[in-house]
């Protein structure tokens, strides 16, 4: 492929994606209080969201669905012809419908309009024709109407499909915020998630507490080395009893043989140790581990139980796994 042809790709590329920016700033331009009334409703909904439409909105009503289930917004996706052959009967009185179709004049969504209506569902439409049957048969409508397709043709859904996506996350993060969604809220609904695991689990239920490498304040330098490639954490704890009174990690031994040279070996642990090390409760959650190991720039925490006993050890590759 010739340097030409590479950048005439390149071009046409850059101009789909300029179109379609173009037509996310005309929606942000253009929203106003259909939007606020479309929040409100589904704000005053008792049931769930049910959002439909076909062909390439129906993909992007999928999407939008699942967004806005995973925010805090019940909600569910419904093929308008499945519907108008059955499933009808998968939308309550309590739930609002919200309808995406650019036309307007999708055929199979606006035959169930008739049901919604008598069934007394909200409709919410989501067009690019605001003169639209479905539109004109809504009580909020949402204009996602764009000048132009990045399509080269102009005809297939591009520009206007990021549109409707767009309408869709704003309504999803407009929700959140009304709702004052927070991030352990989310956790609850994504507990296999990276978030979901550090907001939800405990320090206890990842910490090391089998084996841990203990030594007495006067371990000499030598025990110290082997102590710390035993316990394979980087570091040993110094304890006097069940009191903590210190940690060294092998960073500490490394600069500490530097700095002594041969008399490295006359050391004991407390010379080198650092006093008052950070620790944490085994009940805290990880997102709280994480948080004081990034305050202070440390990669492990003590972990102590209620009596302030060590319990185990903490690391932060735990926490990432």
């Amino acid at each position: 492929m010739g340097e030409s042809e590479k950048l005439n790709i390149l071009e046409v590329a850059r101009r789909a994606i300029h179109t379609e920016t173009l037509a996310l700033q005309r929606l942000e331009r253009s929203l106003d209080e259909s939007f606020v009334a479309a929040v409100e409703t589904i704000l005053g909904c008792s049931g769930k969201v049910i959002i439909t439409g076909m062909g390439k909105s129906g993909l992007v009503g999928r999407k939008i669905a699942a967004t806005l289930a995973s925010t805090g917004t019940p909600s569910f996706f419904l093929h308008p012809g499945e519907a108008f052959h059955g499933d009808l009967g998968m939308i309550s009185r309590e739930d609002v419908v919200v309808a995406l179709s650019y036309s307007g004049e999708t055929d199979e969504i606006l035959k169930i309009v008739p049901f919604i209506h008598d069934n007394g569902n909200p409709l919410i439409a989501m067009t690019g024709n605001r003169e639209s049957s479905l539109a004109k048969n809504a009580g909020v409508h949402l204009d996602v109407s764009v000048r132009e397709e990045a399509c080269i043709l102009h005809l297939a859904p591009t520009s206007s499909t990021t549109a409707q996506i767009a309408m869709g996350d704003a309504l999803a993060v407009a929700l959140m915020k009304m709702r004052e969604f927070s991030s352990v809220d989310f956790a609850r609904l994504h507990p296999g998630g990276s978030l979901g695991r550090r907001l939800l689990m405990k320090v206890e239920n990842i910490m090391r507490s089998e084996n841990l490498p203990v030594v007495g304040r006067d371990c000499s330098a030598k025990d110290m080395i082997h102590a710390v490639s035993r316990g394979g954490l980087g570091l040993i704890v110094i304890c006097d009893g069940d009191r903590i009174e210190g940690i060294v990690t092998d960073g500490d031994i490394r600069r500490a043989m530097e700095r002594r040279g041969k008399d490295f070996f006359d050391i004991r642990a407390v010379d080198i140790a650092t006093r008052n090390p950070k620790s944490i409760g085994m009940d805290a959650k990880l997102i709280e581990a994480e948080r004081l190991m990034t305050r202070y720039k440390v990669n492990s925490l003590l972990v102590t139980d209620a009596a302030g006993r060590l319990a185990g050890v903490v690391q932060i590759y735990d926490i990432k796994l």
